[in-house]
């Protein structure tokens, strides 16, 4: 058998999660959580001994509508993928990755960053799921199971030497290399700590953002988030319900999503500093370095960014700058586990902890993987670390995340906490979808 890619199979997904204001904030006031989902089918035996041949799934998340120019972009790369081999070793990783950033006129749509970026992260992400079901691993334990030299070989290196050598990079590992097993256990026993924004979305009322936040707390978690950026007497209010609601040993953050100016981001949290912020994320836009820098020196709360941050390069000159307190990645925003390999690498170069952001579909599903192995195999830590949890459309997904007592729970099947349920895929499918099709208006009808 040749063990060949046979087809990469492109799906828009949406939720109607604006209709409950879920995911609302002051510059998303109303989002459908989305995803262009990818399966890359192959003609391998599945691992597990079943019937069916091996899959690979991944995605981007999006807020509705674009999502299929999502889609459509990760059509663009299929030429890159499909008759290849099933990806299986970091080699077979690390050229996919390149293949697909590198290709020169989809690059010239960047470079390296929105669309087409996203695309090339939901493939290598997809490759990535499948590859470590073959090794019959989870992704954190499978990239935590590869040796420094091959964790190097999946980075590009490309415009970080001047603040990070694969010299460098290897050290970094090679100082995490004792006590791997020992986190790894740790981890499994104990679990990854997380925090959530579930109380905090800017369209929910006062009386609802209490209740999340007084059952965060019973739940176990020791920090909620809370978004800001619509009303200074609007958020100064909601800021002191939720100190009071949950006391002074909680920490609350808050989230602005890039709403501000450097200006207003210092006025601003100013205002709510009283009330003892842990962090101001996207204060200002997120391609911002040295107004970031401004921000984080003009006011007393810390600074986090990354969500939207489009590519490693960013990331760095925001470490350079010192414009950042706490790097947030996105598995779905970057070209995938390589680039965030390249990030995490940087940020523990500068010291700075990784926090990763996880508020959308299959978000936690997937980045739980990345801080998982970043504390097992490159910072080996978590101190000052945690991981965002947002209690949204888990039902959806075949190997969901697990939180107990405010932790993510290590994920034990193999691969990336990918897979949706078949069903889910056909009900939310857009437009054909049975989800979307009872949205239906009659204006629509009568077209």
């Amino acid at each position: 058998m040749s063990q060949t890619v046979t087809d990469v199979e492109v799906h828009d997904i949406r939720f109607p999660t604006s209709e409950q204001l879920d995911g609302s904030d002051a510059m998303n006031p109303d989002p459908d959580y989305s995803a262009a989902y990818v399966v890359l089918r192959t003609d391998a035996a599945a691992p597990d001994g079943g019937s069916e041949p091996a899959e690979g799934h991944g995605f981007c998340f999006t807020i509705g509508r674009g999502n299929d120019v999502m889609a459509a972009a990760i059509e663009a790369l299929r030429p890159h993928v499909t008759g290849r081999p099933v990806p299986r070793t970091a080699a077979d990783l690390g050229a996919l990755h390149r293949d697909l950033t590198h290709d020169s006129q989809l690059r010239w749509l960047g470079p390296e960053k929105g669309v087409m970026h996203m695309a090339a992260g939901a493939v290598v992400n997809a490759a990535w799921d499948l590859a470590a079901k073959h090794a019959g691993l989870p992704v954190w334990e499978f990239l935590a199971a590869m040796t420094p030299e091959e964790l190097v070989s999946l980075v590009d290196f490309r415009y970080l030497t001047d603040a990070l050598t694969p010299e460098e990079a290897l050290e970094i590992l090679r100082a995490a290399e004792p006590g791997r097993a020992e986190r790894a256990a740790r981890l499994r026993a104990e679990g990854y700590p997380a925090y959530t924004t579930s109380p905090g979305w800017l369209g929910y009322s006062d009386d609802k953002l209490v209740r999340l936040a007084q059952e965060a707390v019973a739940d176990g978690f020791t920090q909620i988030k809370l978004k800001v950026g619509g009303d200074l007497g609007d958020d100064v209010r909601r800021m002191a319900l939720a100190r009071e609601a949950v006391g002074p040993g909680v920490r609350i953050a808050v989230d602005a999503n890039q709403r501000w100016d450097v200006a207003g981001a210092v006025e601003w949290m100013t205002a709510l500093a009283p009330y003892d912020p842990h962090w101001i994320e996207e204060p200002t836009s997120p391609d911002d370095i040295l107004g970031h820098a401004a921000v984080r020196a003009g006011q007393p709360v810390k600074v986090a960014t990354g969500e939207h941050v489009a590519n490693r390069v960013v990331f760095k000159q925001l470490l350079q700058a010192g414009a950042v307190d706490f790097v947030q990645i996105d598995a779905a925003r970057v070209a995938g586990v390589n680039e965030n390999l390249a990030i995490l690498l940087l940020a523990a170069k500068f010291g700075v902890p990784v926090c990763p952001h996880a508020g959308g579909v299959g978000l936690c599903e997937l980045v739980q993987h990345l801080s998982m192995f970043d504390y097992v195999a490159v910072s080996g830590s978590w101190e000052d670390r945690v991981i965002e949890y947002v209690d949204h459309l888990h039902e959806h997904f075949v190997d969901p995340t697990v939180i107990t007592s405010g932790r993510y729970t290590a994920p034990a099947a193999p691969g990336f906490s990918a897979r949706m349920h078949p069903e889910s895929i056909t009900a939310h499918r857009f437009p054909e979808g049975a989800v979307w099709q009872a949205r239906r208006t009659d204006k629509e009808d009568a077209r």
